[in-house]
């Protein structure tokens, strides 16, 4: 039977850190689905992205680790595609920690360690400072 992983994210300006998460939840299974936030969701999040959903999403469909891409249109969904797709982990960065454990009656939930030093938001830290000085 194949071992099914979901993860979500947005994704926003792709960098080693994503990568790593990807590549280490794909490790754990044999299938590797993520959900990739819309600029709408995001927007309901208060998050603004640098870079448009279409290309989000195409870019974590293009890696070699992962089988299938989802839009991310509402934090309920996460449930559905669970059962819906037969999940048998589900996975998220330890940043996460803890805020998805109600979905331990559906399959099993593990935080990964994210990658030391580089984060999107950083990123977008460095940017500003660059645009403001330039």
């Amino acid at each position: 039977m194949k071992k099914v992983i979901l993860t979500y994210g947005t994704f926003d300006l792709f960098h080693i850190g994503h990568l790593n998460l990807l590549r280490n939840l794909k490790s754990l299974g044999d299938y590797l689905i993520v959900g990739v936030s819309t600029d709408a969701f995001n927007a309901q999040k208060g998050k603004r992205t640098v870079i448009s959903f279409e290309e989000r999403i195409d870019i974590v469909q293009s890696l070699k680790c992962v089988d299938l891409t989802l839009p991310e249109h509402c934090w309920e969904q996460k449930a559905r595609d669970i059962t819906e797709h037969g999940v048998s982990v589900f996975g998220m960065g330890d940043d996460w920690q803890g805020h998805f454990d109600g979905l331990k009656a559906l399959c099993e939930v593990v935080y990964l360690p994210r990658t030391a030093g580089i984060s999107s938001s950083a990123l977008k830290h460095c940017l500003r400072e660059i645009a403001l000085a330039g």
